[in-house]
């Protein structure tokens, strides 16, 4: 990323400086508990205007201090920053035909299924844009044990409507969008991601699956008292991703606040691989605007593997409608105005040490509306 005010992610947080109101509903979050910390950044442009973190991994004194540079479990930002940039890619490079029938790749998807099942007429479309009839989350994990067990369990699922009818935010959708996007590149979808999405753009901190010895450094997640019963930290939160290995199209990833500005700066079309101006960006724009587009039904906020912004929306009041964004449920998000070239990263772990705390619905407008107005 090309950024003319990379501040270090050592350097004092400016407090009384022009996001000085957004760092002030940051520090009342965590004092009332929202979560025990937080790493943040806004992309502008080609500059990073800000970049930090405030609090720790717990809620204990003791605990270690979150970094700007502090790697998190991003729960659902997996969708966007993997699966959906994937399929971006893949579109691009004439590998990817969202008009394809799921069945085409997963022919198990429609086997053992009447010869006028709707499961027939599943697009590629359909699943990223959370409209394919399937039903939104299932607990494959409560019976499936092994990766094929809950992979065959997906297949199986059968459709609550009609494809491009209704919008239903559907986890099972893109775990078998994961398997197809799987299909289409012949490799398994961590490799490819990596070597295809994050190497290029320099997101060394990012990737599914981080090490043993990396686990202590990120901060954990939940106390799992009925599935895994341990401290969830280093290892993904969803049990569905969990039971799938850690790899799926739905969660699984990890990163931190300076990489997904990386990643934020190539869908604006400002990042270029490598870090070459002379290579072009890694993102089409005319296919970066055609996954950007709201799909049906009406009303759907959801554009392709991406959202838009609602009403309300967690973005706030003032990205503009030609926006992209994405949450995690671990207390992640990621928010891009395509006509301001604004970018705002958020990060948390809001779920520790249990999943009850919804403060963060609060919060991320709050957020995202006082660093727009610091603009």
């Amino acid at each position: 990323m090309t950024s003319k005010s990379d501040p270090s992610t050592d350097a004092p947080l400016e407090k009384t400086g022009r996001f000085a109101a957004a760092l002030h509903i940051l520090e009342d979050a965590i004092a009332a508990r929202a979560f025990p910390g937080c790493a943040f950044g806004v992309l502008v442009g080609d500059d990073v205007v800000l970049q930090g973190a405030l609090g720790r991994f717990t809620y204990e004194e003791s605990a270690p201090a979150v970094a700007a540079d502090t790697v998190y479990d991003l729960a659902s930002l997996t969708k966007v920053a993997a699966t959906a940039a994937a399929a971006m890619l893949l579109a691009q490079r004439g590998q990817l035909d969202l008009e394809m029938p799921l069945c085409e790749l997963l022919p198990g998807f429609v086997i053992g299924r009447a010869s006028g099942d709707l499961a027939r007429t599943v697009k590629l479309r359909n699943l990223l844009a959370h409209n394919s009839g399937l039903p939104g989350t299932v607990e494959f994990f409560r019976t499936a044990t092994t990766p094929a067990a809950l992979f065959q369990a997906c297949l199986e699922l059968p459709l609550q409507a009609a494809p491009g009818t209704r919008a239903e935010y559907s986890d099972p959708g893109f775990i078998l969008l994961g398997n197809a996007l799987e299909i289409l590149i012949g490799t398994d979808f961590a490799t490819w991601t990596h070597r295809e999405v994050f190497q290029p753009l320099g997101m060394t901190a990012t990737g599914f699956c981080p090490s043993p010895a990396l686990r202590p450094t990120i901060p954990p997640t939940e106390e799992d008292t009925t599935f895994r019963h341990r401290r969830i930290q280093g290892e993904v939160q969803d049990e569905n991703a969990w039971v799938l290995n850690g790899v799926a199209g739905h969660a699984g990833l990890f990163s931190n606040v300076p990489d997904l500005l990386r990643f934020a700066s190539a869908t604006l079309g400002k990042a270029r691989p490598a870090g070459s101006e002379e290579d072009p960006c890694l993102f089409d724009p005319a296919v970066l605007n055609r996954f950007a587009q709201p799909q049906p039904p009406e009303g759907n906020s959801f554009a392709l593997g991406w959202d838009t912004p609602s009403q309300p929306s967690s973005s706030g009041k003032h990205f503009a409608q030609h926006s992209i964004g994405h949450l995690g449920y671990s207390g992640c998000s990621l928010w891009i105005d395509l006509d301001a070239a604004v970018a705002v990263v958020l990060l948390t772990n809001r779920t520790w040490p249990d999943r009850r705390n919804q403060l963060i619905r609060e919060v991320r407008p709050l957020f995202h509306d006082a660093v727009r107005k610091s603009l």
